[in-house]
C-alpha cells in the first residue's frame, strides 16, 4: 500500500470543492474510491496489485489529484476484476466530482517520455464516453500485472467518467517505461482540462450550453 495523509484542498474560497467518494460493492470486489480534483497530488493506495498501485501513484502525483482507493478483490483468480472496477468506480468518482464542469478547460493532452518510450494521451470531458488506445506492449506482464488489464482501467474510467480519450504509446521497448509513459501522460492530461479557465469562470465549454 501506498500511504500518506490526505490534506484539505487548497482551492481559492469562491471554487466550489471538488471531491467525492464513491463506493462499489459486488461478488467479485469490494470498492471504495475518494477524490479531490483540487489536491496536491497526495496517495493512499491499496489494491493488492503493487504494480498497479504504482501506476495510479502516478495518476495522483502527475495530475495534482488527491485520490484514496481501497480495493478487496478476487485476485486468487487473476487481477482482471480489480482492474477493471478500480477504473469503474474511479470514474465514478471523478464524474461525480467534476459536477455541471462549469469553468473547466474540459480538453487536455499530453505527451511524456520515460528514456527511450514516449506516450501521448488527449482527454475530452464531453459526456460522450469512447475509448481509443493503442499501446504494443513488448511483454504480457510487468510485475505480475497483465498488461492488456491496462485497456480495461482506461475502458471502465471513460465510461463512466463519461469522457473521450485517446492513448497512443508512440514509442517504447521497456514495457514498464511504456505502462509508466501512459499513465503519467493521463495524468497531466486530466490536470490540464480539470483546470479552471479564469476567463471562462460560470460558464459550460460547448456551444451546446450542457456536457
Amino acid at each position: 500500500m501506498t500511504s500518506s495523509a490526505l490534506v484539505p484542498s487548497t482551492a481559492p474560497e469562491h471554487f466550489a470543492e471538488r471531491t467525492a467518494e464513491v463506493s462499489r460493492s459486488t461478488a467479485e470486489t469490494r470498492i471504495r474510491v475518494r477524490v479531490n480534483l483540487d489536491g496536491t497530488g497526495q496517495a493512499r493506495l491499496g489494491t493488492g496489485i503493487g504494480f498497479f498501485d504504482h501506476m495510479l501513484e502516478q495518476i495522483a502525483r502527475h495530475g495534482l489529484i488527491d485520490m484514496e482507493v481501497d480495493c478487496d478483490g478476487d485476485l486468487h483468480i487473476d487481477g482482471h476484476h480489480t482492474v477493471e472496477d478500480v477504473g469503474i468506480t474511479l470514474g465514478q468518482a471523478f464524474a461525480r466530482a467534476v459536477g455541471d464542469k462549469k469553468g473547466i478547460r474540459r480538453y487536455g493532452h499530453a505527451y511524456v517520455p520515460l528514456d527511450e518510450a514516449l506516450s501521448r494521451v488527449v482527454i475530452d470531458f464531453s459526456g460522450r464516453p469512447g475509448l481509443h488506445l493503442h499501446i504494443p506492449f513488448t511483454a504480457a506482464s510487468i510485475g505480475g500485472f497483465d498488461t492488456q488489464l491496462t485497456y480495461e482501467f482506461f475502458q471502465g474510467f471513460a465510461n463512466h467518467a463519461a469522457v473521450t480519450l485517446h492513448i497512443d504509446n508512440l514509442k517504447g521497448i521497456n514495457a514498464h517505461h511504456q505502462c509508466e509513459t501512459v499513465f503519467k501522460a493521463f495524468a497531466r492530461a486530466l490536470r490540464d482540462a480539470l483546470a479552471r479557465d479564469p476567463r471562462a469562470a460560470g460558464t459550460i465549454p460547448s456551444t451546446k450550453g450542457a456536457l
